[in-house]
């Protein structure tokens, strides 16, 4: 029997990446998901490093244009001894969050994910259900004994495809078991599951920021705003409108893709982890920030015309002024002229 411990590091990174498509080998039957449209995972290198003795390969993927992704894998002596698992967990985390920052990334701004596999195993996968506590915790990142209707909970959010095969899909990992060690296909679908989190996470970010921006223009003196010019709302409205658009394109385009295959095991699977992962209340939210940004900037740029009409209507009265004083001063020269 083998047992794998796959661990994910996802982040943004500040210059372009570039590499050949990577597709995971399968066997499982049905179309490949991957449409035009959707983000195709890339290989772009590898790095070895010695962790606890062992030689570990981080390969070094990424989806464009400035997402990498770190997978490094091994092999524990019992993948259900949730301490000692946990323990090779975080040292696979520190060393691709080193290669992570070493490419620009941050911390901050990642996701990380771990995949427990079993293959090799005789009879239904289902007799690992009697290791349901510690493959809960390890599911849930936590070192504390779980309450037995937690770990009912976590382990309930199930998909099978075979009669020899079962995954179990959580927030922060998932336990796949295979007998043939089929996994290319799973791996895959989690971690295009995790980037759609970490780009709808990203996108907040920036939508936080220009919020931000709004709120200290809206907040200014008057005497600061006259700097302010109708141009630079208008790119920013540009600028959210085009936001919008990119969200549409790139986020929904995906589970539309994968959805057009219809009821196909990758299509169910995904929906299963996106739903996992709060996808979609992310969707939710971004989609609320953007309508509130467009009427905040609707607004502005209605009040910037107003101002910019006043401010013009002030310019042709004081233009208005200014030509009667100069014909005022002109026959009062000229009366000086003649009566001299």
């Amino acid at each position: 029997m083998k047992q794998q411990l796959t661990t994910l590091v996802l982040g943004e990174v500040p210059k372009a990446i570039r590499g050949s498509v990577f597709r995971a080998p399968t066997v499982k039957s049905g179309p490949h998901y991957f449409p035009s449209s959707v983000p195709h995972l890339v290989a772009i290198g590898e790095e070895k490093r010695k962790v606890e003795g062992k030689e570990i390969t981080f390969a070094v993927l990424g989806y464009a244009p400035y997402i990498i992704v770190i997978q490094a894998s091994v092999e524990p002596d019992d993948i259900f001894d949730k301490n000692a698992t946990s323990a090779w967990e975080q040292k696979l985390y520190a060393e691709s969050y080193k290669i992570l920052k070493k490419r620009g990334g941050s911390d901050e701004w990642s996701e990380m994910y771990s995949i427990f596999s079993v293959s090799g195993y005789e009879g239904e996968p289902e007799q690992f259900l009697t290791h349901a506590p510690e493959m809960a915790a390890l599911l849930k990142s936590e070192t504390i004994d779980l309450d037995p209707k937690e770990v009912e909970y976590t382990l309930s959010t199930q998909i099978k495809y075979a009669k020899h095969d079962l995954a179990i899909i959580d927030w922060d990992g998932a336990f796949l078991f295979d007998v043939e060690g089929d996994f290319g296909l799973s791996v895959e679908l989690l971690t295009l599951a995790n980037l759609q989190l970490l780009r709808h996470r990203l996108l907040d970010r920036r939508l936080d920021e220009q919020l931000d921006r709004i709120t200290k223009i809206v907040n200014e003196p008057e005497s600061n705003k006259k700097f302010l010019s109708d141009k630079s709302v208008a790119r920013d409205v540009k600028s959210v409108l085009r936001r919008r658009l990119t969200w549409i394109s790139a986020f929904e385009s995906i589970e539309r893709d994968i959805k057009l295959i219809g009821d196909w095991y990758s299509a169910r699977f995904y929906d299963l982890a996106s739903r996992k992962m709060k996808v979609g209340e992310w969707r939710g939210a971004i989609k609320d920030k953007l309508d509130s940004l467009e009427n905040v900037y609707s607004t502005l740029v209605e009040n910037f015309t107003i101002t910019s009409k006043e401010k013009a209507e002030w310019v042709e009265t004081i233009a208005w002024f200014v030509l009667q004083a100069g014909w005022f001063i002109l026959i009062v020269l000229e009366f000086l002229y003649y009566t001299k």
